[in-house]
């Protein structure tokens, strides 16, 4: 079994006193379903999953917002019947039943220790739709994505080298020949990715090839949803974008690159929905002047991110070359490495609040600088730069440091860990250790 790192915020979330009922919220095939049924039947003396795709009868249930009715329905339904403090009730694709949605803000009111889960694939049209009443402030969310590294070396049975590698003082001291181990195993998440269904499939086989027809399949899965939340005239334009950005990973996001015969009201829009689904992630452009990084923010300068590492490889076509590629940074023009340190930090941030992502660029005539992720750590700005080679080349961080006064910046490379005076080198398996210390 596959351990996520989002299963201890499930337990808090259940012993919480003033709980909400939890929406789990994150794209398609990321683990929603499986992570919920495995802590209900662990966690909970009885578990009732009401799965509105394959049985659309349960829609019926919800006729009504009063609970008392609505759990008597669920007995007639299932067999089963709910006690609170002792059932986990997990209403599955729970998109397809808006009304079941509603009805959440009604058990929070009247039966506060009820614990009750809903996820679903597409749940991020639902809510968002204009005829749609959120019942704010009665529902708490749940953001969950791919297997971070760390998972992924949980998952292959390095659980000692894992917690070896949290522990930030430790990486001063790493021996050489576990440094070379742990780059080994950045190359193999590079390739296999954080998607469960791949991962899975690696511990089992230890079959590549097996392994990337899963993603391939994955891939068919997001391009078949298309059809499901944009009108046909659009799909096309949802493809292009799917196919650009997992190819214009860490560069500017420029429509013309895109398609210049398309509109770019229409690629924008097609941009809006793919983040909707939660298959790629705007990283915004922010000034870097000050605190919240938002309020710096240029709306109409970004970069992008995909959904998972090993997807890009499959859309791209480049298992080779990250096989061969002896310079990590170098995989891809170096978007391999960006997308992973963007999964890293996406994968560490708070689970209830909606991941970000910010970087920081000055555009001027002779004298172009850019920070590849700016984060916020301790009230403080981190400048975060992937680069090879010594610290000494690097122009935009030491521009960047000196222009806001800030101590310290980061540099993510496949080199050992060193503080020096201004910098910290980071190896990519330390990401995790320096964010969540």
């Amino acid at each position: 079994m596959i351990n996520r790192n989002i299963y201890k915020t499930l337990i808090n979330w259940r012993n919480e006193k003033n709980r909400r009922p939890l929406l789990i919220r994150g794209a398609r095939q990321i683990g929603k379903t499986f992570i919920v049924n495995v802590f209900g039947n662990n966690e909970f003396k009885s578990l009732i999953t009401l799965n509105f795709e394959r049985n659309p009868e349960y829609k019926d249930i919800f006729t009504t917002y009063n609970p008392v009715e609505i759990l008597e329905k669920i007995t007639l339904f299932t067999g089963k019947m709910a006690k609170q403090g002792e059932t986990l009730i997990f209403l599955d694709e729970i998109q397809e039943c808006p009304k079941a949605i509603m009805a959440l803000r009604y058990f929070y009111e009247e039966m506060p220790d009820l614990h009750i889960v809903g996820a679903g694939s597409l749940l991020e049209f639902t809510l968002k739709a204009e005829d749609f009443r959120m019942p704010v402030g009665r529902v708490q969310y749940l953001y969950m994505f791919p297997l971070s590294f760390g998972e992924f070396m949980n998952a292959l049975g390095e659980k000692t080298l894992y917690k070896h590698i949290l522990h930030l003082p430790d990486l001063t001291k790493l021996p050489e020949s576990l440094h070379d181990k742990l780059t080994e195993y950045i190359r193999k998440y590079f390739i296999i990715g954080g998607m469960p269904a791949v991962v899975n499939e690696y511990i089992q086989t230890h079959d590549i090839l097996k392994c990337q027809k899963i993603q391939y399949s994955i891939i068919d899965t997001y391009t078949d949803d298309f059809a499901k939340y944009a009108r046909q005239s659009k799909f096309r334009y949802l493809k292009k974008v799917f196919s650009a950005v997992s190819s214009m990973v860490g560069q500017k996001f420029i429509y013309a690159k895109v398609d210049k015969s398309i509109k770019s009201r229409d690629l924008k829009e097609a941009i809006e929905l793919l983040e909707t689904a939660g298959v790629i992630y705007r990283v915004k452009r922010t000034s870097g002047a000050g605190l919240p990084l938002e309020a710096g923010v240029k709306e109409n300068f970004y970069k992008m991110i995909f959904l998972d590492v090993g997807l890009i490889h499959a859309i791209n076509g480049i298992y080779s070359e990250t096989i061969k590629e002896k310079d990590l940074t170098a995989i891809f023009k170096g978007a391999v490495a960006e997308q992973y340190a963007g999964q890293e930090i996406i994968a560490s941030q708070n689970h209830y609040i909606r991941p970000e992502l910010y970087y920081w660029a000055r555009e001027a005539k002779n004298s172009n600088a850019e920070i590849d992720y700016l984060i916020e750590k301790n009230e403080k700005i981190v400048p975060i730069e992937i680069k090879s080679g010594s610290s000494g080349r690097m122009k935009s961080m030491k521009m960047f440091l000196e222009t806001y006064e800030i101590d310290k910046g980061i540099k993510i490379s496949q080199s050992q860990y060193k503080n020096e005076a201004n910098i910290i080198s980071l190896p990519f398996y330390g990401i995790e250790s320096f964010l969540i210390n």
